[in-house]
């Protein structure tokens, strides 16, 4: 049976910050952590559940101190680990309802520790808001989130093959966002990939280039947010060097300048980021 969503919850303002920070992002494995007081929130568990528990130990964390795990979509590298976080902590997981419809058609058990949502819904998780926004991918019902807290907000954006508007109301204005610089377009081109799997990450519904990603992150930055982490990058197709410098450099000829308007970092793809407070 599907859970029942909590009613929305606005948090107290307190001197806690709200916190977040990526345990794995790339095409091997998706994995974000937010936290605000004592509330900890997954986004996306596409990593092992040792390589998960050992990053919560390297914050002060275990398992069994998450609220609960928020899912973008059914692809493996953002569920792959979910199975057993679940089967061995009885971890609540909110999915939009075609990806839940999707993952308990896979693996019935989560059934019983699914909540199911429209994307577009917003919900209260302790002591955090989220907000949900359908993202153009290539899964039934993919979703970003929006999380705030505290005044502060920040938001995941990854695995979009382009930027609508709506994604873009969804998240301006947010204090930091995690965005997707996939791939640069020439290595793609003349990389290994066979035909159909280029036609796939080209598409509307694949993933972000560094050059959409850069008009992506001018378009946020333009709307007050401050801090940027591109992330979910390719590690045949694109380097960190390679993305933030394309990134950067249209940042800039649009008169945005890093350290004075805007900070940004790249997610490393197999380890731990940095963790941000806002």
């Amino acid at each position: 049976m599907l859970l029942l969503l909590n009613k929305l919850k606005y948090p107290r303002i307190g001197s806690e910050k709200l916190k977040f920070c990526t345990l794995a992002s790339g095409s091997s494995g998706n994995c974000m952590l937010v936290s605000y007081e004592s509330t900890h929130i997954l986004i996306d568990a596409g990593i092992s559940m040792r390589r998960t528990a050992l990053s919560l130990k390297n914050l002060g964390l275990h398992p069994t101190d998450l609220s609960g795990i928020l899912i973008t979509h059914e692809h493996s590298d953002h569920v792959k680990g979910l199975v057993n976080l679940t089967k061995h902590f009885a971890l609540p997981v909110y999915a939009a309802h075609k990806t839940a419809s999707a993952l308990i058609s896979s693996v019935p058990e989560l059934c019983e520790t699914i909540c199911d949502f429209r994307a577009g819904d917003s919900f209260g998780l302790g002591s955090v808001e989220v907000h949900s926004f359908r993202t153009p991918h290539d899964t039934p019902e993919s979703v970003g989130y929006r999380l705030c807290a505290r005044g502060r907000s920040l938001a995941l954006v990854t695995d979009l093959g382009c930027v609508p508007r709506s994604v873009l109301e969804a998240v301006s204005g947010c204090d930091a966002v995690v965005l997707e610089s996939n791939y640069d377009v020439e290595m793609l081109r003349i990389g290994k990939y066979p035909p159909f799997l280029k036609k796939r990450i080209l598409g509307d519904r694949g993933h972000l280039s560094n050059e959409a990603g850069a008009q992506f992150a001018m378009a946020l930055v333009e709307s007050g947010t401050r801090r940027l982490v591109l992330a979910h990058l390719s590690r045949d197709n694109n380097t960190p060097e390679l993305a933030f410098s394309s990134v950067n450099s249209h940042l800039r000829r649009g008169g945005a300048i890093l350290g004075r308007d805007f900070e940004m970092s790249v997610a490393p793809r197999d380890t731990m980021g940095i963790r941000y407070s806002l």
